[in-house]
């Protein structure tokens, strides 16, 4: 569900969500004020162990949205140097299968690249990854005809090993980005979050103090919030898996070819 959202409508529904919290427990609490004596007590305990619950919450959410964002990169990096790495070997292999496959590998690299900026699962996404798909057919074609007339030669089997692994670490790479913290975890954040953010305005306002520690809890909840959310948009939002690696190795293939392969 927020996944679908943009990154201000995501944004604006948190401000939303915390900010009426906060005002209800705030003007409750002022509504309350004359039993100040009788709710001081009950109220202050119950806040501060909602609280403390509410942040092992938003740590043990923190933690998920981190751990799927470095896996990303580190996807992303796994697959830079796998297509690095075929590239440098397919220009081993014999014409006219060298060529081909170079021409192929430039291609499916600006793919890798422009899948960094697409969102995960939408239609832009799917037509990228199906063009991947044909060349990865295409190039393996190709290995099988390199490989085919010396079966026993060290160049092409090389090749072959260094394919494989990159059709495979886009698999998982995509995978990574298809992976993201359950919706219930995020939802369950926010409304415990507000439930507790409501509690401690209405006992700042029992009390008759504080309206500027309160202003500021709000703002650092809805801070992690907005963090958490957008560590688990790969490609959108402020916080994103970055690309660097794969335009890299697109880069390293513009200069003509390092090495030479054997005549045909």
């Amino acid at each position: 569900m927020f996944f679908r959202l943009s990154s201000w409508e995501l944004a604006l529904i948190i401000l939303a969500v915390i900010g009426t919290a906060t005002f209800a427990g705030f003007v409750l609490g002022r509504y309350l004020r004359e039993h100040s004596e009788k709710l001081r007590e009950p109220f202050g305990v119950l806040q501060a162990a909602l609280l403390g619950v509410v942040g092992l919450i938003l740590a043990f959410g923190l933690a998920l949205a981190v751990g799927r964002y470095e896996d990303r990169r580190a996807a992303t990096v796994t697959e830079a140097n796998a297509i690095g790495t075929t590239y440098l070997r397919a220009q081993l292999i014999a014409e006219p299968a060298r060529s081909k496959s170079l021409d192929l590998l430039r291609r499916y690299t600006t793919l890798a690249i422009r899948i960094s900026h697409e969102t995960p699962n939408s239609p832009a996404m799917r037509r990228t990854t199906a063009a991947q798909g044909v060349l990865q057919r295409r190039l393996w074609r190709l290995a099988g005809q390199a490989v085919a007339p010396a079966p026993l030669a060290s160049a092409p089997r090389l090749y072959v090993e260094s394919l494989n692994p990159t059709i495979d670490d886009q698999s998982a790479r995509l995978a990574s980005l298809n992976n993201r913290v359950p919706g219930p975890v995020l939802a369950l954040e926010m409304i415990g979050a507000a439930v507790a953010l409501a509690l401690l305005a209405l006992h700042i306002s029992i009390l008759g103090r504080g309206l500027i520690a309160m202003m500021a809890a709000a703002a650092l909840m809805t801070l992690l919030l907005l963090v958490t959310f957008d560590l688990d948009r790969p490609t959108r939002g402020l916080i994103t898996v970055p690309d660097a690696p794969l335009v890299s190795v697109r880069a390293s293939m513009v200069p003509p070819p390092a090495a030479t392969g054997p005549s045909p």
